[in-house]
């Protein structure tokens, strides 16, 4: 089995961002960037399969600037086999970045794609499911556990309502929830391995896919600041504060 996984370089989560002063975009000079961290459980999961004996090769695939090879190298630090680089320095939306994710899916010929159900900077939630889309083949979002079947895979998806199993047919796209696993540390020795691991570039035009965006970022600005609460002397106090303040009773 070769797995396909998706990974995406974004601020590092404990990062506080901020908008740049003409609020054009998020301010990124100088702040740590890491692999998004619903990748990185997709990642670990797909090295999970391969000790289990269940796949054999792992792809781990990004797309941006050349920056973005720093955590397509952690990756493989990680336990990805290989890698592919599609550079482009355009900021790309959910249904460009599924495209491209095609045209390698195309290329590779996966049974299985493992991506993370969302990104913490662009917050979507629909390159999995665009992806499954496009390439005509079953989707399992949202996974708190899976177990390969055969020439199926089983999936333990988180709803609003519980849990709900699904059962798709290979190949399939999984995208990863929060409870799938926890996600390993890269070993010095395994980082100085993965420098080695082969590394394929390609561009938009070279995968066949033109790019064009359909949606234009107008203003990034921070969220108003928080009130501070206060305290109310009685169960009446608080009553009439709900009632005639927050009008919400």
């Amino acid at each position: 089995m070769k797995v396909l996984v998706a990974v995406k370089r974004v601020v590092d989560y404990n990062v506080k961002v901020r908008p740049k002063s003409d609020g054009s975009d998020v301010d990124i000079n100088n702040v740590k960037m890491s692999i998004n961290p619903f990748c990185e459980i997709a990642v670990e999961e797909a090295i999970r399969l391969k000790e289990a004996g269940v796949a054999e090769e792992i792809i781990a695939v990004s797309i941006g600037g050349a920056q973005v090879q720093e955590q397509i190298r952690t990756a493989l630090a990680l336990g990805a086999d290989r890698g592919i680089h599609v550079q482009t320095e355009d900021s790309l939306e959910p249904l460009e970045i599924a495209r491209l994710l095609k045209s390698i899916l195309d290329k590779e010929e996966p049974t299985l794609v493992i991506t993370g159900k969302q990104s913490i900077d662009g917050d979507n939630n629909q390159t999995g499911q665009m992806l499954a889309a496009l390439a005509g083949i079953p989707q399992g979002t949202f996974a708190s556990e899976i177990t390969i079947e055969g020439d199926h895979i089983s999936v333990i998806r988180e709803v609003d309502g519980g849990l709900q199993t699904v059962k798709l047919s290979l190949p399939a796209v999984v995208t990863t929830d929060l409870r799938l696993n926890e996600p390993r540390y890269a070993s010095l020795p395994n980082i100085m391995k993965a420098k080695k691991k082969p590394l394929d570039v390609f561009t938009p035009e070279e995968l066949g896919v033109e790019l064009s965006n359909h949606i234009d970022l107008v203003e990034v600005e921070p969220p108003p600041d928080r009130q501070a609460g206060i305290k109310v002397d009685d169960v009446d106090a608080l009553v009439d504060k709900l009632k005639n303040e927050a009008k919400v009773i």
